[in-house]
């Protein structure tokens, strides 16, 4: 598993700088034919003879030419970038990153276009011999190389570095968790950068030891929910769950539920996302009973999407976590406030990526989605003539599926404001008229775009700054008839990310449901022994 801090988002700087001959390209490592598809990462495979007229037709210099032909010989020439299924989540943390940094200089119009494409239909397979495909993958091994060695500094990693950034590889779950864990003061300074990677990093020895010592038993509830002063052996077996685990103290040994039991129940309804009231549903127990080396293997899923986070920024910034149903707003190092929110619904995904916030739009009109109009809307007009009327609606322009808008108002869709922060998935912050959702566990319920809990609180704190935006302004606005468009004065970035485990800053490992599947997908590709 090459979890490698070599994408240090923070530049860190070595005391001795290190000779500019040290640094130049030296070997070409030799191909490595033990990787086969049986024990690949990724399941597909380019020719080497594409590989070789892409370099002997592109213009990179003698040193990158080596280094992109010793990166396939390290890979057996397995794709780096994409799997049979599309797109990897190497590849799209990748892009993410760049285009959230906007590096002018090593801009590819071609190559962009084509990863637009790509995400926007990331729904299909791929075909390894489509040229197309086997141009971006080298396209974006070359793109990967120069901003590593433009951006990053040379001295902070060593000529094979770049070669083991992506995994290659299967292995075992617990013969890869106790490697990484025994690496020991390597990567320091990017751990050090990076907070998120270095505290979750830091559970791992604790959750290898549980799962080498047999993890634990399988509880087997007789009824739908535990409360206060219920007693009996699955009481105890509760108990030794969370002695585990560390929520509850390892003394307790009667088979009563408790307030001590109450209290480590808190703990761990915190630690998975439930709603904190100190009882055990069966939505718990089943929760409870999630293998330990399932766990484990989420650490290990999530320690190397960590890795791509960018760099961070001194002033505000708005991290969405679309497991965790919640959104972050950092003030620095600081986080200001945190909400619930509600994100999409499996089959229509939120979509991870970075932007900026730049524009607060009140009142809005909501552009209904074409799909929503092929898929929902034109049925019920044609049952219902009044339909567009009722649902404060206008045709926009028409056509066999028309543009269709919704105005202002109390029952739009959008609610009374939305967030714009500009992007090619049409995916921005809102209010909504429906409330109810906010009050569940699991929020996934939308079409793609994210709904906020508080949106007033999020325009005002936006806005602080502005003299021509007081509070009783703001909310005359949001309750116009007149769609309001107001430009922040500086942009802020926003993350919308997928760790369905990680570290919070009260120092709780957290762990989510995998509400899309991405985990699976991913277990699959880097573990031989994946639950």
């Amino acid at each position: 598993l090459s979890l490698l801090a070599i994408f240090a988002i923070t530049s860190c700087k070595n005391d001795t700088a290190k000779s500019e001959k040290s640094q130049r390209f030296q070997k070409v490592t030799t191909r490595d034919v033990s990787i086969t598809p049986e024990n690949a990462y990724n399941d597909i495979f380019i020719d080497t003879s594409e590989v070789t007229n892409f370099l002997l037709t592109d213009s990179a210099d003698a040193d990158l030419t080596d280094r992109i032909r010793s990166f396939y010989n390290q890979r057996n020439y397995e794709f780096a970038w994409f799997a049979s299924d599309g797109l990897t989540e190497q590849a799209k943390s990748f892009w993410n990153l760049v285009t959230y940094q906007k590096d002018t200089s090593l801009s590819d119009k071609g190559l962009s276009k084509k990863m637009r494409a790509l995400f926007q239909d990331d729904s299909t397979g791929i075909n390894p011999k489509d040229n197309s495909i086997i141009k971006t993958e080298l396209m974006l091994t070359e793109y990967f190389m120069q901003a590593m060695l433009k951006n990053y500094d040379k001295g902070t990693f060593k000529r094979k570095d770049l070669e083991n950034i992506i995994p290659r590889t299967k292995g075992d779950v617990i013969a890869l968790a106790d490697s990484f864990s025994r690496k020991k003061g390597t990567n320091t300074e990017y751990e050090d950068a990076n907070v998120s990677y270095k505290n979750l990093k830091n559970q791992l020895p604790r959750f290898l030891e549980i799962v080498k010592k047999g993890g634990w038993q399988t509880i087997v509830a007789n009824k739908k929910l535990y409360k206060i002063k219920d007693t009996g052996v699955v009481i105890g077996a509760i108990k030794k769950r969370l002695m585990i685990t560390g929520e509850l103290a390892n003394t307790d040994t009667s088979l009563v539920f408790d307030e001590a039991l109450v209290e480590a129940v808190k703990i761990y309804q915190t630690r998975v996302g439930i709603k904190p009231d100190g009882t055990v549903s069966q939505k718990l127990i089943e929760l409870l009973n999630i293998p330990a080396q399932k766990r484990l293997s989420q650490i290990l899923i999530n320690l190397d999407r960590m890795r791509w986070l960018p760099e961070a920024e001194s002033g505000n910034l708005i991290i969405c976590n679309i497991p965790e149903y919640r959104v972050h707003v950092y003030d620095g190092s600081q986080e200001a406030f945190e909400m619930d929110v509600v994100v999409g619904k499996e089959g229509h995904n939120t979509v991870i990526f970075t932007g900026k916030l730049n524009e607060v739009v009140f009142a809005p009109y909501w552009n209904v989605p074409s799909s929503i109009v092929k898929n929902e809307l034109l049925a019920k007009m044609a049952s219902n003539s009044n339909y567009l009327e009722q649902e404060n609606m206008e045709i926009v322009s028409g056509g066999n599926i028309p543009d269709i808008r919704q105005k202002p108002g109390g029952n739009n869709a959008l609610g009374r404001v939305k967030f714009l922060f500009p992007n090619d998935f049409d995916i921005y912050f809102h209010d909504t008229p429906s409330k109810g959702l906010f009050g569940k566990d699991n929020r996934a319920a939308s079409h793609g775009c994210i709904r906020l809990q508080d949106p007033v609180k999020m325009a005002n704190y936006l806005l602080r700054d502005d003299v021509n935006w007081p509070a009783e302004k703001i909310e005359e606005a949001m309750n116009a008839t007149t769609e309001k468009h107001v430009s922040l004065k500086k942009s802020i970035p926003v993350l919308i990310t997928y760790y369905t485990a990680w570290v919070d800053e009260h120092g709780l490992l957290n762990f989510r449901d995998d509400i899309y599947g991405y985990d699976t997908a991913v277990a699959k590709k880097m573990f031989t022994n994946p639950m």
